[in-house]
């Protein structure tokens, strides 16, 4: 059910990725609502564990940051803020989470976000030879190189995925 010749218009994403010189593939599907990770791999026919989830949290002084983390995987709060030495992490609200980066909820990316914020990626991201992360909104992934996310964002790894 792949979309073919369906052109999305330019994002802040996509513009920041243009602009480093990155090279990316373009992974347009029909947005469903909370259909989440599971339903964007399911229509582009990719494991779901290669589609790279932007979450945007808080530490316990309301200081945001952004965990990407693997499509089938949930961040361990408490690990997480043990790696980070802050007292406690949690998810923003959406409301909150739209304003610091400048997305719709479902369709966050982090690239080209309205504010800078410090990146924690899930290292064992950094091992896959290629990943889909949202291109700035809903409904649109862009194929990268996972390497990108350090190089680019300074994302720092950490080991936070919540065992299976």
């Amino acid at each position: 059910m792949a979309k073919k010749d369906r052109h999305v218009s330019e994002t802040p994403a996509t513009q920041c990725l243009r602009a480093a010189g990155v090279s990316f593939s373009e992974h347009p599907y029909d947005y469903v609502d909370h259909g989440g990770t599971a339903e964007s791999a399911r229509q582009l026919g990719v494991a779901e564990h290669e589609v790279v989830k932007t979450l945007v949290m808080q530490d316990d002084k309301a200081q945001p940051l952004i965990v990407l983390m693997h499509g089938d995987a949930q961040v361990s709060t408490k690990a997480l803020a043990r790696e980070l030495g802050v007292k406690a992490v949690e998810p923003c609200k959406p409301e909150v989470a739209q304003r610091h980066s400048g997305y719709l909820v479902g369709g966050t990316s982090p690239f080209g976000t309205r504010k800078a914020m410090p990146v924690f990626v899930e290292a064992t991201v950094l091992e896959l030879p290629r990943i889909l992360i949202n291109g700035g909104r809903r409904g649109y992934l862009v194929g990268i190189a996972p390497q990108l996310l350090v190089t680019l964002l300074g994302a720092r790894p950490v080991h936070c995925a919540l065992a299976a």
